[in-house]
């Protein structure tokens, strides 16, 4: 067997890798010829390669955007140290002013009662409506007339002008938070309010009262309406006394108001926040010295005799004669303070302590008492009384026509006359100056020209000058009762005095106070002064019972059955407060029962009786006689069953 080489050895073909088919449409590929590089078969073109991009260094722009991120982060810790350190306080209090309120609670003002613990004025609960004004502008409400729809929705409610509640609504100021819309409003007027802020949240509108809170306040209210208004006065809308009682004792009565301050958001309180509050403090209660019974019927029948008399004014005083204790002191025409809107501005304030006038022959008993004290005469000393009396530059006369009379010094004030009187007072001094001085000082004792007391507000003290001013006629007019000028509470302060023995008694018209703590306060005891003595005032008393008890007297419709009453009557010319000259008269009475053992002081004056008579012992007497009866028998004080002294009134020449 020959063998073969294996470079002869032809080479096994072995096949490689199975092709993909080729697609029916490609033209089969030629095989290139031997020494030539293969040719690439037909079919589309490639584009060109593109040379590649060369990137740029990132780091200018990173460093770019470094330095901008470093120069605002630096801006937003400038202002940051700025807000929270620099300037902290101030947006803190900006803070607050936007979300916190403050309120003032209004404190409950005191009642006042009468002795008996009757109320006469009392606190009832009321509204402050009160708004902040930031909440009705642009930028609360998203819409330009907030302060205008809401004055139209309040005003019919509050009974305000519009325009006026508008300028509360947005005021000068813009950053105020707080206006008082209304004082003292009803719950009634409150709960209006409430149901329209309600009917906005239900509608999804604006609400335009949103702002619109009510502070709890109260209100003051009078029971018995124009009963004791002189006594009491009023509150005004600013919550303040007005007159009387409430004024001049109106810090005590307040008490001290307190503050409430809690956030809010959208006009409604944040319950989760928390509140300060500094409670209020209540005014004290005020019991005052008079009766409400006998205030009353001094009210009434003053009121009845005005309007019959068609006078100008009347006034009576009902005083207690041992304590000073104002019992009553009524005014007619009155007020109703419930309703200032009606009233009239000339009936308020308390006449009986405001008017100064003239008293007239109700004055004698000062100068028959100092007659008395002095020793100048004696209830029996015989006194002629002409039918006129030239004196200084003037003629003088009683008040009726007569011939001569004959009458004791008991007589001559029993019968009233002026002539008497001035004959009995020139006893007084060796001359008629020196015996003008001696007057004087009594009158001033009495408490004529000097102020009661009691403070009221508006008091006057009267005019009294000094005896070496007096003029020719005054020194002659002044011993009964014309020349000078007194108030109703003064004069029957004078007999109250010659009912408690000679001793003055200042007149009070306070009990005393009760705190928010219950502890009763009793007012300060009344200064005593003795004016006369004990005798000279027993005497005094004896002779003004024969005003009442003898037929000659001028005040016979004083008596009362059972009783021994003292009294006396006045008719003076009376001063037109609109001219400054006499027009018309002063009618009054004055006494006290029982005469011999006293209790009560009644005192009645009417100004300008223009209807049936006018002079005192005929329309005051009866007043006099009424108010004394119900007195006595509401204090139950009985009569004495002792008979009267019966002094005489005139003699036989």
């Amino acid at each position: 067997m020959t063998e073969v080489s294996d470079r002869e050895t032809p080479r096994r073909r072995v096949p490689g890798p199975a092709r993909p088919p080729r697609p029916r449409s490609a033209a089969p590929r030629r095989p290139a010829p031997q020494g030539r590089p293969a040719r690439r078969p037909l079919g589309p073109r490639r584009p060109p390669a593109k040379p590649a991009l060369r990137l740029g260094s990132p780091r200018p722009r990173l460093r770019l955007v470094g330095l901008a991120l470093a120069l605002v982060l630096t801006a937003f810790t400038v202002r940051l140290l700025q807000v929270q350190a620099v300037d902290a306080s101030t947006y803190s209090a900006k803070a607050e002013q936007n979300r916190y309120v403050a309120h003032v609670l209004t404190a409950e003002r005191g009642g006042i009662t009468d002795r008996n613990g009757v109320a006469l004025a009392v606190s009832e609960d009321a509204y402050d409506i009160t708004a902040d004004p930031m909440m009705f502008n642009r930028e609360q409400l998203k819409i330009s007339d907030g302060p205008e729809q809401a004055a139209a929705l309040l005003a019919p409610i509050l009974g305000q002008d519009q325009e006026a509640l508008v300028k509360k609504l947005r005021p000068a100021n813009k950053r105020s938070r707080y206006a008082r819309l209304a004082n003292r409003q009803t719950p009634q007027v409150w709960k209006q309010i409430k149901d329209l802020k309600a009917a906005f949240v239900k509608k999804g509108t604006p609400n335009v009262l949103a702002g619109v809170f009510a502070d709890p306040s109260s209100q003051r209210v009078y029971p018995n309406k124009e009963l004791a208004a002189g006594i009491l006065g009023w509150v005004n809308s600013e919550g303040r006394g007005g007159g009387g009682i409430e004024q001049q004792l109106d810090k005590q009565l307040s008490g001290k108001d307190g503050k409430i301050r809690y956030a809010q958001s959208g006009g409604r309180e944040v319950p989760t926040v928390g509140s300060t509050e500094t409670p209020a403090v209540p005014g004290s209660d005020v019991e005052l010295t008079i009766d409400r019974d006998i205030q009353w019927a001094a009210q009434n029948a003053i009121s009845e005799q005005v309007r019959k008399s068609k006078a100008d004014r009347g006034y009576v005083v009902v005083q207690d004669t041992a304590t000073g204790q104002i019992l009553a002191m009524a005014n007619s025409p009155g007020f109703d303070p419930n309703d200032l809107s009606k009233a009239d501005s000339a009936a308020m304030g308390n006449p009986a302590l405001q008017d100064a006038y003239e008293p007239g022959s109700t004055a004698k008993v000062m100068s028959m008492a100092a007659v008395l004290e002095e020793n100048a005469a004696t209830p029996l000393t015989h006194v002629v009384v002409p039918n006129r009396l030239h004196r200084g530059d003037r003629l003088f006369q009683d008040d009726v026509d007569h011939a001569t009379w004959y009458l004791t010094l008991n007589g001559v004030l029993a019968k009233s006359s002026n002539i008497g009187t001035i004959l009995a007072a020139g006893q007084l001094g060796k001359t008629q100056p020196a015996a003008n001085g001696t007057l004087y000082s009594y009158l001033r004792q009495f408490g004529i020209g000097r102020y009661t007391g009691l403070g009221f507000p508006g008091e006057t003290p009267g005019i009294l000058a000094p005896s070496a001013k007096w003029s020719t006629s005054q020194q002659y007019t002044i011993p009964f009762g014309q020349g000078f000028s007194i108030n109703a509470m003064q004069a029957a302060s004078v007999y109250s005095t010659i009912a408690n023995g000679g001793v003055r008694v200042a007149p009070t018209l306070v009990r005393g106070t009760k705190g928010a703590d219950g502890r009763f306060a009793p007012a300060p005891k009344p200064a005593r002064t003795r004016v006369v003595s004990e005798k000279t005032a027993k005497t005094v008393a004896q002779m003004l019972e024969s005003v009442v008890d003898d037929e000659q007297g001028t005040g016979v419709k004083a008596r009362i059955p059972g009783y021994r009453v003292a009294g006396k009557t006045g008719t003076a010319n009376r001063v037109d407060p609109a001219t400054g000259r006499y027009h018309g008269y002063t009618s009054s009475f004055a006494g006290f029962a029982p005469a011999d053992k006293p209790r009560i002081t009644v005192y009645c004056a009417i100004q300008n009786a223009t209807s049936g008579s006018y002079f005192g012992g005929q329309i005051c007497g009866p007043v006099y006689k009424q108010v004394m009866e119900f007195a006595l028998k509401t204090l139950q004080v009985p009569p004495t069953g002792a008979k009267a002294a019966a002094l005489p009134v005139s003699y036989k020449p």
